[in-house]
């Protein structure tokens, strides 16, 4: 019998009916030479402290570091996990070949290696891998099953990854707990989690420290138009009023028109991150809602597996896209086909083919998240929002490029033409101005501006800067309004997580550049698929809070960063190579042993450097925490 094992119930169903295990059992499916069962996600855990040995169940400055000679897992204690593993152990000590048919990932690897493991499971396995839940895939995935050997290097950058982080977490958190937490006050230690507190906890000490400057903007309006001093600003006000005073009254000049043609590529697919992204600008969704929402949609076969860092797709995609936008072209929500407009256009002719789309070298284990092609049905509102944002952005990269014209009009005003030319540039004034009109929208048409979309003033900028000028001409001259505004220099703004993901996406450096950006993740903190549990787990610490969409430190929040001088815990760069050495032992580039000699290391140094310490810090114990404990030690 051949044994296949699935992370979830309702996967274990959808492949049990493709390949005939129709007949149901209690914890598997079983028929046509299958039986088909299935996790609840993690059945198995690394082990605790105490497992290891008495000595460090209780916390004790002196039982630091805690280094086990041999790592190992358990059975998580709970009866329906305990219920379901005997079945799958039952199963596997008699199965012939094992498909495990996890999470196509590192996560889906580890969980079911565990399992396997922990079940003594001692025949071959292969594995099904496969980037859509449609049945057309997992049937192409049974044809095709893999040798889990293959995956043996994602299985060890999962294992590094769950090794260092204990080692990491359970020694640095009882560390700083024992020592600064005055053993009242839990201070969780992260790998991932500390460094990016230290992000929102940096630039809320900048807004903080900011000390507002006054400068002034000259700008005059022109037959309806406003144009601004290209001398840019004035830092006091003595030398505004006195560019003032020479324009005034002077005729304004118009000295050059210039019209640019142009082109705007569409944006590059989701990955998960750029579509958190979105979702949070757009419709104020948290990262975890819409990687649960991203997740539904995959498990209901109507898009692609969610969890990935990349933007393109490999070439063996493209003869499968018009069937995916025949499937857009007919999908229809409240009897209205909200896509079939976009696409009859490009429809009946070959799909465009683009190095920004199809490029196999940028493609690893999955490519990036696109419609299946599945009409979808009965969609809650917010699962259909962010399967709109998924439609458009596939068929706007099918669509032309944006066509448009940049105008550019420079004036001057207060140019006395008796001078001499050298005099004559001293007493004159440059003012432009630059408007943007749309020739051919192409890609452009896609776009749907949907929910109350906050955007950076650079996003606002470009919006001032879309519009029509009037025509003007060289040489034209008139009366103008000149005027002086007093501003004042503002801080950087709160992180929300839109700009909180971008920011772990790039180890802390804001880069919108979407080239740049994608050159940068190499050196990303946490996974694409993690980056929302650790925002969500900085909110269950109390480390921060909402204000709105932005992200405020608490004052606990704040102590801890402070209290913490090694900068291994909280340095967004170092946690970003060790990501980088992460990726790399899961394409062998990097040897997992040393990873995790490095972490035992650093880890001693730390516990070292901290023991030492002679201040007397510690963090302020907030008091619901303290309630909390009070009242549990009453119960």
């Amino acid at each position: 019998m051949i044994v296949c094992i699935a992370e979830k119930p309702s996967v274990a169903k959808d492949i049990a009916r493709i390949i005939g295990a129709t007949s149901s059992h209690d914890g598997y499916m079983e028929g046509n030479g299958f039986q088909v069962t299935w996790t609840f996600g993690h059945l198995c855990t690394l082990k605790e402290p105490h497992d290891y040995t008495p000595m460090w169940k209780s916390w004790s400055l002196t039982a630091l570091p805690m280094i086990p000679e041999r790592f190992g897992i358990k059975l998580i204690d709970q009866p329906s996990i305990k219920k379901q593993f005997a079945v799958i152990e039952q199963l596997m000590q008699q199965a012939e070949r094992i498909v495990n048919c996890g999470d196509a990932g590192q996560e889906g690897e580890l969980i079911q290696r565990w399992v396997m493991q922990k079940a003594g499971a001692k025949c071959p396995v292969s594995r099904l891998w496969i980037s859509s839940m449609t049945d057309e895939a997992i049937r192409e995935g049974f044809q095709s099953l893999k040798d889990q050997q293959d995956y043996q290097p994602l299985y060890m950058a999962g294992l590094s990854r769950a090794i260092g982080d204990w080692l990491l977490g359970m020694n640095c958190t009882r560390l700083y707990t024992l020592k600064y937490g005055q053993n009242r006050q839990v201070l969780s230690i992260g790998r991932v989690q500390t460094p990016t507190l230290a992000l929102i906890v940096n630039r809320q000490k900048e807004i903080d420290n900011f000390k507002p400057e006054p400068y002034w903007v000259l700008a005059t309006v022109y037959r309806d138009t406003t144009f601004t001093a290209t001398k840019g600003k004035f830092t006091s006000k003595e030398d505004g009023e006195k560019a003032f005073l020479e324009i005034e009254g002077k005729p304004f000049t118009v000295t050059s028109v210039e019209k640019k043609e142009g082109k705007e590529q569409p944006p590059q697919l989701y990955d998960l991150t750029s579509l958190q992204v979105d979702c949070n600008k757009k419709f104020g969704f948290s990262a975890e809602q819409t990687l649960n929402l991203i997740q539904a949609l995959y498990e209901k076969k109507y898009t692609t597996y969610p969890r990935v860092d990349t933007q393109y797709l490999s070439d063996d995609i493209y003869p499968k896209c018009p069937q995916t936008m025949n499937g857009l072209f007919q999908t229809k929500f409240g009897g209205i086909a909200p896509y079939a407009d976009l696409i009859r256009p490009i429809g009946g002719k070959p799909l465009k083919k683009s190095k920004r789309v199809f490029d196999t070298s940028k493609v690893t284990d999955h490519h990036a998240i696109i419609p299946t092609g599945v009409i979808p049905q009965n969609l809650s509102d917010a699962e259909r929002k962010v399967f709109d944002l998924v439609a458009r952005r596939f068929i706007g990269v099918f669509l032309p490029d944006c066509k448009f014209s940049t105008t550019t009009v420079l004036g001057e005003v207060g140019a006395q033409t008796s001078l001499e030319p050298a005099e004559r540039e001293q007493t004159r004034i440059e003012f432009k101005v630059t408007g943007k009109e749309i020739l051919d929208p192409g890609w452009r048409v896609v776009r749907e501006v949907k929910g109350e979309e906050v955007k950076t003033d650079d996003e606002k900028k470009a919006d001032d800067e879309e519009r029509t000028l009037p025509t003007f001409v060289k040489g034209e001259s008139g009366e103008h309004t000149p005027t002086l505004t007093e501003k004042w220099t503002t801080p950087p703004p709160y992180y929300t997580e839109a700009t909180l993901l971008r920011a772990m996406e790039t180890a802390g450096k804001f880069v919108e550049d979407e080239t740049l950006r994608a050159a940068m993740k190499e050196n990303g903190i946490g996974r694409p698929s993690s980056r929302a549990s650790i925002i969500e787990t900085l909110f269950k610490r109390n480390y921060i809070k909402r204000e709105r969409k932005r992200l405020v430190a608490t004052p606990t929040g704040i102590e801890l960063i402070d209290l913490i001088r090694e900068d291994l815990l909280k340095s967004c760069e170092l946690t970003g190579i060790w990501e980088k050495k992460l990726r790399d032992i899961e394409h062998q580039k990097y040897d997992a042993a040393q990873f995790i000699q490095e972490l035992k290391t650093q880890v001693t140094e730390i516990v070292r450097d901290v023991m030492t310490d002679p201040t007397n810090r510690h963090v302020t114990i907030a008091p619901v925490q303290e309630a909390q404990k009070k009242k549990a030690a009453k119960q």
